[in-house]
């Protein structure tokens, strides 16, 4: 598989920045995104901090948008907090490290672990768009980890996917892109209206099927297939909603 790309929302300390860049060096991944970072120089703690990563991976890293990473590439959240059962969906259901190698290993996706701010991670908001959620289990009386840290335990645990990449097994099957995902989740959000799915539950709803389908890595094909489902439905809601505005009361006699 291709080695994933590495995000950092908002990071505020540059020698975080370095040390993520240093692991990514170390295990094999090359591709570095930051959202907002702050500036940094040659003379930073990010370049100190980065070791030789500071002549390739560091200097070529992509400043991008959020938005950016959801809508181009099958995203994995990175986080400390989590929920305990399916009573809240944002940070459930989820992932350790190892578990998230075994998931990444079968498929091929342009993939990008997600790290969040140092002080407060990623919002909730921000986890309702991701595809997966990852947490590396920790002591319950201090379970969060250095930013740099998290990133350096995840990628080591990743490190068969990128650093042995002749010893991985043939893929057996291709993910859709992700503009053809994204799409059906919009389809699936004008099921909902034509339905007249209770408008208050719908971003629920959406939340919930973005979370299964994100788990279920599916092909091209399989997204076509329930996107002609979701259009057919469509076409009988509104054929139904014209034959009840068409309909008329009989007259009493």
């Amino acid at each position: 598989m291709k080695p994933p790309a590495v995000a950092v929302v908002e990071p505020k300390t540059p020698g975080n920045i370095g040390t993520i860049a240093r692991a990514m060096k170390n295990f094999g991944m090359h591709d570095l995104k930051l959202v907002n970072p702050p500036e940094f120089g040659r003379d930073s703690e990010a370049y100190g901090f980065a070791g030789q990563a500071r002549e390739d991976v560091l200097p070529n890293y992509d400043d991008v948008t959020f938005d950016h990473l959801v809508e181009n590439y099958h995203t994995v959240a990175l986080t400390a907090t989590t929920n305990e059962d399916a009573r809240k969906h944002r940070r459930f259901p989820f992932k350790t490290v190892d578990e998230l190698a075994d998931s990444l290993r079968d498929v091929e996706a342009d993939t990008c672990l997600v790290f969040g701010r140092e002080d407060n991670g990623l919002t909730n908001d921000e986890m309702a768009f991701v595809d997966e959620v990852c947490s590396i289990p920790a002591s319950s009386d201090y379970s969060s980890l250095n930013l740099g840290q998290a990133a350096t335990v995840t990628l080591y645990e990743l490190r068969d996917l990128t650093v042995e990449e002749t010893q991985l097994p043939d893929v057996e099957r291709e993910r859709a892109d992700e503009s053809e995902i994204e799409g059906f989740y919009d389809h699936f959000g004008e099921f909902l209206a034509a339905i007249d799915h209770p408008e208050e539950k719908r971003a629920k709803t959406l939340r919930l099927v973005r979370r299964l389908l994100g788990r279920a890595h599916p092909t091209g094909r399989e997204v076509r297939t329930l996107r002609g489902v979701l259009r057919r439905a469509i076409y009988h809601a509104d054929d139904g909603e014209k034959s009840d505005a068409n309909r008329t009361t009989p007259d009493h006699e």
